[in-house]
């Protein structure tokens, strides 16, 4: 059994599909703007070292890192003489 619809039916079901496909493009774009997830990144990773223990696993790392790299950096240089 088929339902019989008028023209003025069908054209308002497509503009009402329409819209609906508008509306998730723009969703869809806002979701995956670049500059969103980078700040959504970057709020992230503020508040995970606003925490006490955090700033210190933050710190001790930042330590460990320039230690390593001035060690490579001595070496390198007592290597060239």
């Amino acid at each position: 059994m088929t339902v019989q619809r008028s023209p003025e039916e069908i054209q308002r079901e497509i503009e009402e599909a329409r819209s609906s496909l508008a509306t998730t493009v723009d969703q869809l774009a806002e979701r995956t703007n670049p500059k969103r997830l980078a700040d959504l990144a970057k709020q992230n990773l503020i508040a995970w070292t606003k925490p006490p223990n955090c700033k210190a696993v933050v710190g001790g790392t930042t330590l460990l890192i320039t230690l390593l790299i001035a060690t490579r950096v001595r070496v390198v240089r007592h290597r060239t003489y």
